[in-house]
């Protein structure tokens, strides 16, 4: 039987308290049950408010997929707890501005702030373009501050007056500024960081205002989507996880959820950014500085002191790379070849109708012509897809294992533990006419792909009338299809060298049904140290009123002396009890002792 023993209590009274009697007087029953009741009280009291601020309970995770859907809602402006980000986009055909808000951080210093695109009262996002690009003012820089008033006078609309001081400003070039020589992107900024804080009380400074390179755009690209699949969160059980190696020799490999890898091809170009989380080792130093230039490594932690949050990403962009100006190399070359082979045969060959050249990556029996300068070659489809995906390959330029003439450095891939995100023409190539959007299955593609190169061009325009396709399928993407899903399949798995049975690659033009831009990513990474700053007001303002130390260990110790004298006062009241009962049971004996002399005094009387 379970016992409790009090050694609080005088020496001369200790008492057992059994779980099912009590081995006392009752009326040290009754107090003992009072002195249990209260401290059990006084304890209780005490631990609440350390069991409120327990860990995070399991099933907060679902919270993180609540707040995407509370992110399509209208941004409550009155309330003044929120805070507001600004981004301008400065791009080579235009400029565009991202209104960003989120509510106070949530206190824990390993999570980055809870950022979502701004919603007007229609919940459309909160952008706003113009055109041309800021690189036409390369020569007249003094513009630059008129030519993006309009993006802010916007912004500052819908951003509350009171927050304006707080809210920071990025403008942000991109590839059209790029273009220009450093002295005429150093004159556009200067005019902005001059001009700017005149009419706009933006928290807004010279380092707000850059030309980012390639490689932070991918960067920012990489953040953003990850933030948004919520990859930067604590992983859970049921999480895929990497084991990561960090710069610091000390330190232990960390294991963190899983990230995605993203690959986009554009018109233009092709980019693919990752993470490396283990430490490579390079070959050869000139290998080794080819690296460098494609791997970036940063903190997205709130304390550089603290590595948890260090992320090892590679990131390049292939020019020429992108769907249509890989089609335009192909056709130079095509007629390149064919003039030249005419000549040395003395053949007519795609110089007219009559005698077109045989496109293996045009759909069966479509006309078309490819024209350079002023000369022109005469097209006809073939739909030969196996042969189409010879034919495209050798403009991968590999050189060495790696991808581009000049052998970019290409950064191991872990095939077995990774998953990638494709975008732009990854998901045009598979949905709009072959229906196979979302996870990537190289043999279901394959046969597709093949199936539609072989069909004849007037069934294809016949489907396309009947609406067989999707809605943004039009005749270009019919014409080319056969040569982009070719060029795709070779720059997966030729190029970046995928296998084949790889399991982990999903196609998608959204993410949570919106659109997911690279100035999201932009904001997070610079606003990084943001929660720190705000622990910090948070930590100062309650040490000006009450320290947190000060409070928690004042409540302790209220409670501890509580306790205490409540045991003192009934340690004393127990101690005048056992006074008591000795005076009674003295002053019994005392009136025994006295009835017995009376009694032996009678006795002895005659």
């Amino acid at each position: 039987m379970a016992r409790i023993t009090f050694s609080c209590l005088p020496a001369s009274w200790y008492c057992s308290v059994s779980l099912l009697s009590l081995g006392c007087a009752p009326r040290q029953r009754l107090l003992l049950l009072l002195f249990i009741t209260s401290a059990l009280l006084l304890l209780g009291t005490y631990q609440r408010p350390l069991w409120s601020a327990g860990p995070r309970r399991p099933g907060s995770r679902v919270n993180k997929y609540l707040s995407i859907a509370e992110s399509m809602e209208v941004t409550d402006v009155l309330d003044p707890a929120l805070n507001y980000g600004i981004v301008v986009d400065c791009g080579s055909s235009g400029s565009r501005v991202f209104v960003y808000y989120w509510p106070p951080h949530n206190g824990n210093p390993h999570t980055l702030l809870d950022i979502r695109q701004m919603r007007d009262r229609d919940r459309k996002p909160v952008v706003k373009k113009i055109k041309p690009g800021i690189s036409t003012l390369a020569n007249t820089p003094t513009q630059a501050s008129d030519y993006l008033h309009p993006l802010l006078r916007f912004a500052a609309a819908h951003v509350p007056r009171s927050k304006h001081k707080e809210t920071p400003l990025y403008i942000l070039c991109t590839a059209g500024m790029r273009l220009l020589p450093d002295s005429q992107q150093a004159d556009i900024l200067e005019d902005l960081v001059t001009d700017v804080p005149l009419e706009f009380n933006f928290l807004f400074s010279s380092s707000h205002a850059e030309v980012i390179s390639g490689k932070q755009e991918g960067v920012y690209a990489w953040i953003g989507i990850n933030f948004v699949l919520g990859r930067f969160d604590h992983a859970d059980e049921e999480d895929a996880t990497v084991e990561v190696t960090t710069g610091s020799q000390n330190q232990r490999p960390i294991s963190r959820r899983r990230t995605v890898g993203i690959m986009d091809m554009g018109g233009a170009s092709l980019q693919i950014a990752y993470e490396v989380p283990s430490a490579i080792t390079f070959s050869s130093p000139q290998e080794e500085e080819a690296g460098k230039s494609v791997l970036a490594e940063f903190n997205l932690g709130c304390d550089v002191e603290h590595t948890q949050h260090v992320y090892r990403v590679y990131v390049t962009t292939f020019l020429g790379f992108g769907g249509n100006m890989a089609r335009q190399r192909y056709e130079d070359q095509l007629i390149n070849n064919t003039l030249a082979k005419n000549r040395f045969l003395t053949t007519q060959t795609g110089l007219s109708e009559d005698q077109p050249h045989l496109d293996p990556c045009l759909p069966v029996s479509l006309s078309d012509t490819a024209v350079k300068g002023n000369r022109t070659v005469y097209l006809r489809g073939q739909g030969d897809w196996s042969r189409c995906r010879e034919a495209v390959r050798p403009f991968l330029g590999l050189h060495n294992g790696t991808m581009s003439p000049g052998g970019v450095y290409q950064a191991p891939i872990n095939f077995s533990n990774s998953e990638f995100y494709g975008f732009s023409e990854f998901f045009y190539c598979m949905e709009d006419v072959l229906r196979l959007g979302g996870p990537y299955d190289s043999h279901k593609y394959s046969r597709a792909a093949t199936d539609y190169c072989l069909t004849k061009w007037s069934i294809l325009k016949q489907r396309l009338d009947n609406k067989l396709f999707s809605q943004q399928a039009d005749l270009s993407r019919l014409k080319f299809q056969c040569f982009k899903s070719a060029w795709m399949y070779e720059v997966l798995h030729s190029g970046f060298r995928f296998p084949t049975d790889y399991p982990n690659l999903k196609t998608a033009q959204l993410v949570y049904d919106k659109e997911v831009q690279w100035t999201l990513g932009a904001i997070l990474f610079k606003t990084r140290f943001l929660p720190l700053r705000d622990l910090r007001q948070e930590t100062l303002r309650q040490n000006q009123n009450h320290p947190s130390w000060l409070r928690s260990s004042f409540v302790y110790n209220h409670h501890l002396f509580s306790l205490c004298i409540l045991v003192v006062v009934l340690a004393i009241l127990l101690y005048i009890l056992r006074l008591r009962r000795i005076h009674q049971r003295e002053q019994r004996q005392a009136d025994a002792l006295n009835l017995l002399w009376v009694e032996e005094g009678e006795a002895l009387l005659p």
